[in-house]
Formats: structure tokens, C-alpha cells, sequence
């Protein structure tokens, strides 16, 4: 069966602190939703693969987020973990237009 996907918004870009996160709450899950210091919305399921850690609460450096538990470091543009490291953070596909970061949900 396809999947529709639908685009919805979840704040605008100036309410995501430059080199930080907010989370968005969903019935599936938490998702943080990072902003670079070059202003790239990026967002991830808000659980490092590792153990689970808030990686909103991670510090952001280039296209990475480091879990503030355990040190692994994330790819935001994949979700993948950085090597050493293996695992996948999971990734959202995320836009922006008009300065309003929206967020794609797949459904049947």
C-alpha cells in the first residue's frame, strides 16, 4: 500500500535556538527538531540509539548533535551514529518555507 505524507507545522524556525533543539511531542514519539548555526532544520526521533538519551538536550556542532549521556555523536542529515559508533537515531524529513519548519508524517 502507498503511503500519503503529509506536511505539518510545528513552529517557525526563530523559535529553535541557533545550535540547539525543541522537541516535538507526537503520538509516536518525541522529536527533536535542530537548528544549525548556519540555520539547517534538521530533525530526528529525540532518542539516541545508543541508550535512549534526549539528544535535544546534545550539544550541536556542524550537522551533528552529541547525546549528552554517553558522548555519541549523530548525523543530522541521516540519524545515523558517527564512527566508531553504530546505530540510527531516526531521521524525519523536515522543510522549511516561509521561516515555518513543518515536519512530514507518513500514513497509510
Amino acid at each position: 500500500m502507498d503511503q500519503m505524507i503529509t506536511w505539518t507545522p510545528v513552529g517557525r524556525v526563530e523559535d529553535i535556538p541557533v545550535q540547539g533543539a525543541r522537541v516535538v511531542r507526537t503520538a509516536l514519539g518525541d522529536l527533536a527538531v535542530f537548528r544549525t548555526v548556519t540555520d539547517e532544520i534538521f530533525a530526528l526521533e529525540d532518542r539516541c540509539p545508543h541508550k535512549g538519551g534526549p539528544l535535544s538536550q546534545g550539544i550541536v556542532h556542524g550537522k551533528r548533535v552529541t547525546c549528552p549521556l554517553h558522548n555519541w555523536v549523530i548525523d543530522l542529515a541521516t540519524g545515523e551514529a558517527v564512527a566508531p559508533d553504530h546505530g540510527c537515531a531516526g531521521h524525519i524529513p523536515v522543510r522549511v518555507r516561509d521561516g515555518v519548519v513543518e515536519i512530514a508524517f507518513r500514513h497509510a
